[in-house]
């Protein structure tokens, strides 16, 4: 694959915690950080969707959102629109677990035809751990202009593919809401 740009998209609270998803602790780290580590090793062009000046610690680019009160859907066309790139990486803030074995995968096997590449297990799909081609810009605005917010129902309206994973591997990229989810579910990640 060509030029990949990394957006992490920072939007929103934990209902737990009333702060921001990615800066929960697991392991004595924000969420974020350990995101970002798994991206490290692929590329170093990481960008963050946010409003909130609490990721200022860290030193890469933050970029508002475009449209605001547009959920994850406004955040990937925020991310669209400011990339140089035509392929990006998708990544909510709140998936500590992800690895950089499985976003190789992800970007291995993501082909040009596919405007979207996503993974899914048998009970999800992960919309928010995805490649997206800046060519879908326009049908992302039409959905965001209709108030069709949901990114699966935008999935079913464009070429996409699908990676399917077991769902052994599913707690990977499962996104949690707090640490103490994360430690009940997964008792014996290192």
């Amino acid at each position: 694959m060509k030029a990949l740009t990394v957006f992490i998209l920072c939007g929103g609270k934990s209902s737990d915690l009333q702060s921001d998803k990615g800066l929960v602790l697991f392991q004595g780290k924000p969420f974020i950080e350990h995101i970002i580590q798994a991206v490290l090793p692929l590329t170093q062009k990481i960008k963050l969707v946010t409003t909130t000046s609490e990721y200022d610690y860290l030193a890469y680019k933050k970029i508002p959102d475009i449209i605001t009160d547009k959920g994850p859907l406004g955040g990937i066309y925020t991310a669209l629109m400011h990339s140089k790139t035509e392929f990006n990486l998708i990544l909510s803030c709140d998936i500590p677990l992800i690895s950089t074995e499985l976003l190789s995968e992800l970007i291995s096997k993501h082909t040009d035809e596919a405007g979207v590449t996503v993974f899914a297990s048998a009970s999800k799909i992960h919309s928010l751990i995805g490649i997206y081609s800046k060519k879908m810009l326009p049908i992302i605005k039409e959905a965001i202009d209709s108030d069709q917010l949901k990114v699966t129902d935008l999935l079913a309206k464009i070429p996409h593919q699908v990676i399917t994973i077991e769902e052994s591997e599913n707690f990977h990229l499962t996104n949690s809401s707090s640490a103490d989810e994360l430690n009940d579910f997964n008792i014996n990640i290192s």
